[in-house]
């Protein structure tokens, strides 16, 4: 009998080989571009950080690349292949997904710290998706030096125009060629993998760096730049948080088939090949994927090097505009425009103001640094910083959610999170280098996260006060009626208890009642889906009104309609011919006493204003939609 396996949509499959293998050469597109373009820079930055300048002895190539290779087993194979990926949230993964799971059995102590650890993480991925499609696509097209010296002035404006035109395709979506890139991806693997056993075919000697003696010696001998090797050999592994980020679109088998049958031994061929082509070159580093192959493959690499860092930036943009969505459904984030760009595949959203803001992130720091060595220094804080975050949540599911004992989620976890500290440590040398753009980035992306969600606290605890309670409101109302006109009235709202401002303002202007009014809340769960059977309560409040929930998961994009029709199967007819729905659009300004700093305050209106309406997040037709004005102090 077949055993389930998720799909990239989250549910589930009959697994066989055809399909675990068609969603693993997926997987190697979406979940492995990044950490597969890490071999364009990562060994020759470990070395260059050595400090010995342009030659390194063979002792010190073999310490950094046994480090690297070690780097790859312990954090990529073992923690995020082997351990991580199995705390999924309902088949999802990601930071956020995890700071849910753990949510949910926090208690109240808890919460707030697990809360603050799911929005710097989130802050942190931000960081790590600004900055790797630009040391990406800048490190291959420096590719051009090797082909010519004299195209060197031509690295950065060409990279500029590489990612203005991916950032610009966005909007059309990429489900058109998401298809190409996992073969392309896989094409990239192989070639990196075939060049890196040719090499190490000739100088064998290499494979001495598999002994972590090596590392460890390495490490004593160079006490003084440790801790800068440490940083740079980092590299090699950045991109292994999209491993448990992406576990909801392919599932967990098809990950680690993907891993172990060919992204690994492709990555360890080729940068035992890199340390084989410097042993043999007397510690020359310079550029060496691109200077191990003779000259006229040379700029044939470039090109499939540009495609690949291409794909690995699309992956991350992606990451991000889902990492929005996420956000926004649990309330960390105002409400933004949000378009499907495919009517096949959940995932491919465009979110225009995310991509705005990544735009302008990216090509500032490519103008910026001018190298990737440069831009190195900012790399490596976001990715080091997040994985610290996982393993402080997955240590609170393993205590609450799994009911680990103490003493064993501890033992279990405890030598990741020394690691994941030390290449923390390692990579906070390089703030003043370039590194604190990481933290800049990271530090106003939670910033702006606390400030809508204090902010839509106290606008939710102000509102409270000044309205009326629902009951009474239908009470007096079901003694003492109005006029009834035919016809369903939805009013939208947060506060199911108290009457919605706009229902109070229609009786007051209008002096009129429809014969079926309905008090909607919709409710965003802390799992990734909500089933249709689970997705409606009502409840009946006299002949007049109702009270109803709609409950959606934060991997679901609300649709208001699509769940009144549901209703029909609990005897409501719903005809959204004859429904409207009010809405009460807040104007907010900045009160004279408020619970919050007055640039807190206009950071929040701000937010606000930018916000998209709650007619198109929520799907409602805008021909059936009455907003009503109001303005708040807050």
């Amino acid at each position: 009998m077949s055993m389930p396996v998720e799909d990239a949509r989250g549910g589930a499959v009959p697994e066989n080989r055809r399909s675990v293998a068609h969603l693993a050469l997926a997987a190697i597109g979406v979940v492995y571009g990044d950490i597969g373009t890490s071999p364009i820079y990562a060994l020759r930055e470990a070395i260059n950080a050595s400090g010995r300048g342009a030659r390194a002895t063979d002792a010190e190539v073999l310490g950094v690349l046994s480090i690297i290779v070690w780097s790859l087993t312990l954090i990529v194979a073992v923690k995020y292949v082997l351990v991580v990926l199995r705390a999924d949230n309902d088949g999802e993964g990601g930071t956020l997904s995890l700071m849910a799971l753990a949510r949910r059995n926090a208690g109240r102590r808890l919460t707030p710290a697990v809360l603050l650890l799911g929005m710097a993480g989130a802050g942190l991925f931000v960081g790590d998706a600004i900055i790797t499609p630009a040391i990406s696509v800048l490190s291959a097209v420096e590719g051009l030096e090797v082909v010519a010296p004299a195209l060197t002035p031509y690295v950065v404006p060409v990279t500029v125009l590489i990612l203005i035109g991916l950032f610009m395709v966005q909007r059309r979506g990429t489900a058109s060629v998401a298809a190409v890139f996992g073969p392309v991806t896989a094409l990239w693997l192989v070639v990196l993998g075939v060049i890196g056993a040719a090499h190490v075919a000739a100088v064998p000697q290499v494979l001495a760096a598999l002994n972590p003696a090596c590392a460890v010696g390495f490490l004593f001998s160079h006490s003084a730049v440790a801790f800068a090797v440490i940083g740079a050999a980092f590299l090699a592994v950045t991109g292994a948080e999209a491993i448990y980020a992406d576990l909801g679109h392919f599932g967990r088998r098809p990950i680690v088939l993907a891993w172990f049958s060919l992204v690994f031994p492709a990555l360890l061929l080729n940068y035992f090949g890199q340390g084989a082509f410097i042993l043999g070159h007397d510690g020359a580093t310079g550029q060496p994927l691109f200077q191990m192959v003779p000259g006229w493959a040379v700029l044939p690499l470039v090109v499939l090097a540009t495609v690949a860092t291409v794909i690995a930036s699309q992956a991350v943009i992606t990451g991000t505009f889902s990492l929005a969505s996420q956000a926004i459904q649990f309330g960390l984030l105002p409400r933004l425009a949000i378009f499907h760009t495919s009517d096949t595949r959940s995932g491919q959203i465009y979110v225009p103001q995310i991509n705005a803001l990544l735009l302008v992130g990216v090509v500032i720091l490519v103008l910026e640094f001018g190298t990737s060595s440069a831009l190195a220094s900012a790399y490596g804080i976001s990715v080091t910083g997040e994985m610290v975050v996982t393993v402080l949540l997955l240590l609170v599911v393993m205590r609450r959610n799994w009911r680990w004992p103490l003493s064993g989620a501890v033992l279990l976890l405890l030598p990741f999170f020394l690691l994941d500290t030390t290449f923390l440590a390692a990579n906070a040398l390089k703030i003043a280098d370039g590194g604190w753009v990481s933290v800049a980035i990271a530090a106003a992306v939670v910033l702006v996260m606390v400030t809508w969600r204090r902010g839509s606290r106290i606008l939710f605890d102000k509102t409270r006060k000044s309205e009326v309670p629902l009951a009474v409101l239908t009470q007096n109302l079901a003694r003492k009626r109005p006029t009834i006109v035919p016809g369903t009235a939805v009013f939208l709202t947060g506060d199911p208890e108290s009457a919605p401002t706009a229902l109070m303002h229609s009786l007051k202007h209008y002096k009129v009642l429809h014969e079926k009014n309905v008090i909607l809340t919709i409710a965003s769960e802390e799992v990734p889906h909500v089933s249709d059977a689970e997705r409606v309560e009502i409840e009946e409040l006299n002949d007049l009104f109702m009270r109803m929930r709609i409950r959606f998961g934060y991997m679901q994009r609300p649709n208001v309609p699509g769940a009144l029709a549901l209703c029909r199967k609990a005897g409501w007819k719903f005809d959204i011919m004859t429904t409207s729905f009010f809405v009460s659009r807040r104007t907010l300004k900045a009160a004279a006493q408020s619970s919050m700093p007055r640039w807190q305050d206009q950071l929040y209106i701000a937010l606000a204003r930018n916000a998209s309406d709650a007619t198109a997040y929520f799907q409602i037709p805008s021909g059936r939609v009455v907003e009503i004005g109001t303005q708040v102090a807050i």
